[in-house]
């Protein structure tokens, strides 16, 4: 009995200095190049999560981001991988539901090593001390600065209030407001909306503007009494922090009444089909900011990009498209980074992101600088406006560009 307990306690340590083979979720081990391996990662794949919106209020910008990250991954392992291994996804619809991205992230955590797309502000605000106790580095299609004290999120682009604090100084820079001038800003309940709402604020300070708040919920579709109320208090431009329904809906009244003042939007605010809703004639007063350039950008990475999505997909594209395929892009130099380093656990990735201090993806998105702590990893933005010519229905109207508000900007978790 002594000699077949043995036996067996022997086989048992032997099965675990074999460490990961192909074909299982991933366990601790280490390959036969000395790579230390964990959760998600086997001998031929590194699987990476995407938790989207297919259903909800942002399931063309979830299908836009989607299929970015899937052209991205037939491109990588077109050339051989990463790390001599094959990038997998693992996706689930979460619809836009805090309670459902809850449901699903114990089905799908153990499955990846992080997270290459966590859409929506409320899912990762619901997730976000899952990720932190996971130790999993996940890239939220959610641009708060708020969660910049997470160590784990990699958000790929500036945030939203220093969008808006750009966004501002273009419209004070063309001359459409002035110092002094009143404006309305219009945010959803939650920290989307007080987020896009904290850069107004900052900017309205420095700027002495009159800022008229309205909050409200992510299911409120008609808003032509706002707008309404706006042109009684003689604003001279509308901030929106809202979805794309709600933003047609604010065209459509700014248009409607006569009011006619330009509106700025946080990056989330546009859908391409807008063009053939009720406000399509009045999209040319709306001016959108983001890290990530429109669809049809004249940049040759972005053009790369279209015609790689023209080849595969049939959809309508979107913005999210190459924003998609640039977060991968920053993912993939992350694990490349690991992989020097011989260490794909997840507290290897992690170590790896918080020392990247550089990524280029020709100019998807600006610059990213991820080492310095509870900072936005770029304040750049582009400037784009509704153009229905245009594949993605966007144009950019600036380049990338930096305020000197945004620079002196202090983001809440900054250090």
């Amino acid at each position: 009995m002594k000699r077949l307990v043995a036996v067996a306690f022997a086989t048992a340590l032997a099965l675990t200095a074999c460490g990961t083979k192909g074909g299982d979720s991933g366990s601790s081990g280490t390959d036969e190049s000395g790579v230390k391996t964990g959760v998600g990662v086997t001998d031929a794949d590194i699987t990476l999560g995407v938790m989207t919106d297919k259903t909800g209020v942002f399931k063309n910008l979830g299908l836009g981001i989607t299929q970015g990250n899937e052209l991205w991954v037939d491109d990588v392992n077109a050339a051989g991988g990463i790390c001599g291994r094959q990038v997998r996804l693992e996706q689930v619809d979460h619809g836009y539901k805090a309670d459902t991205a809850k449901t699903l992230y114990p089905q799908i955590e153990p499955k990846v090593l992080g997270f290459v797309q966590l859409l929506g502000s409320p899912i990762t605000a619901a997730l976000k001390q899952n990720l932190a106790s996971d130790k999993a580095v996940a890239a939220p299609a959610s641009w708060s600065s708020e969660l910049l004290d997470n160590p784990y999120l990699m958000i790929v682009g500036t945030t939203y209030d220093v969008e808006m604090i750009d966004g501002l100084s273009y419209l004070q820079e063309q001359g459409m407001i002035a110092d002094g001038d009143t404006v309305g800003h219009i945010y959803i309940d939650g920290e989307y909306g007080a987020n896009g709402l904290r850069g107004a604020k900052y900017y309205a300070e420095q700027h002495d503007l009159d800022l008229r708040e309205v909050k409200i919920t992510s299911t409120d579709n008609d808003l032509t009494n706002i707008v309404t109320g706006f042109k009684g208090d003689g604003v001279k431009a509308i901030l929106l922090t809202t979805s794309p329904t709600q933003t047609g809906s604010v065209l459509a009244a700014n248009k409607a009444l006569g009011l006619d003042v330009p509106v700025l939007g946080n990056n989330p605010v546009f859908d391409p089909v807008l063009h053939s809703s009720p406000a399509a004639d009045a999209l040319d007063k709306l001016y959108v900011v983001a890290s990530s350039v429109p669809f049809s950008a004249d940049i040759p990475k972005a053009q790369e990009v279209a015609r790689k999505y023209q080849a595969r997909y049939t959809e309508p594209p979107n913005a999210g498209v190459p924003y998609g395929y640039a977060v991968a892009e920053v993912w993939g130099a992350v694990l490349r980074r690991a992989c020097e380093n011989k260490d794909l656990t997840r507290e290897g990735v992690h170590a790896a992101f918080q020392r990247t201090s550089s990524v280029d993806t020709g100019d998807l998105v600006a610059e990213l600088d991820f080492s310095q702590p509870g900072a936005p990893a770029t304040r750049k933005v582009y400037v784009a406006q509704p153009d229905a010519a245009a594949e993605g229905g966007l144009k950019y109207v600036k380049p990338l560009f930096e305020a000197p508000d945004a620079k002196d900007y202090q983001a809440p978790h900054q250090k």
